[in-house]
């Protein structure tokens, strides 16, 4: 385990390996699963804020489910808010598909063609780290899941642990400086 400040890292986000590859899971993230997307509460102006501009990139199901219920919910069993999950289909009711028919996040599809200038929520853009916030620190994790065996045979054969693939969105969520002290501390302590 590392500690920096109030978040405390497990050493799975350091020693596993894992890069996605979309073309071997198809975005099954934004597909399974009981809860849709894990949303900050700082996160959910800006959903009502870029509605309208993602809206057109949304499946029908997706739009019709945000109408219904909203562009977030609060789930009890998870304490927390997330996105919504189609009614009809599986799946977050924000996806998209791309020119290859993978699903991705219409949220990031927006962000990429310049439409909006926030990326997607932040949960989704470190996944497959998880953060549980505990009253006095963040607990930093690395979630195994399934559908990502395809990006742990990636990662380990581009030899790239997990909290180098997630360097950008670590940066946007606790910023520089603590990426670049998780950097020396994984240095230091993992040094062969």
């Amino acid at each position: 385990m590392i500690v920096i400040d109030d978040k405390t890292i497990s050493d799975d986000v350091v020693e596993e390996q894992f890069v996605c590859d979309l073309n071997a899971c198809k975005g099954a993230c934004c597909i399974e699963g009981d809860f849709g997307a894990p949303l900050d509460k700082d996160e959910l102006p800006i959903l009502d804020k870029i509605y309208e501009i993602v809206k057109p990139l949304l499946t029908e199901d997706g739009i019709n489910t945000i109408e219904k219920h909203g562009k977030y919910v609060y789930v009890k069993e998870a304490k927390e808010y997330c996105t919504p999950l189609m009614e009809k289909s599986k799946g977050c009711a924000w996806l998209a598909h791309d020119e290859k028919g993978i699903v991705i996040c219409a949220i990031e599809k927006a962000y990429r063609a310049g439409m909006i200038d926030w990326k997607k929520p932040i949960s989704c853009h470190l996944y497959p780290i998880r953060i549980t916030k505990y009253k006095h620190y963040d607990a930093v994790n690395y979630e195994r899941w399934n559908i990502c065996k395809a990006a742990c045979r990636n990662g380990k054969a581009l030899k790239v642990p997990v909290y180098k693939f997630l360097k950008e969105p670590l940066i946007r969520k606790y910023g520089e400086d603590f990426y670049n002290t998780l950097e020396l501390t994984v240095q230091a302590k993992f040094k062969k």
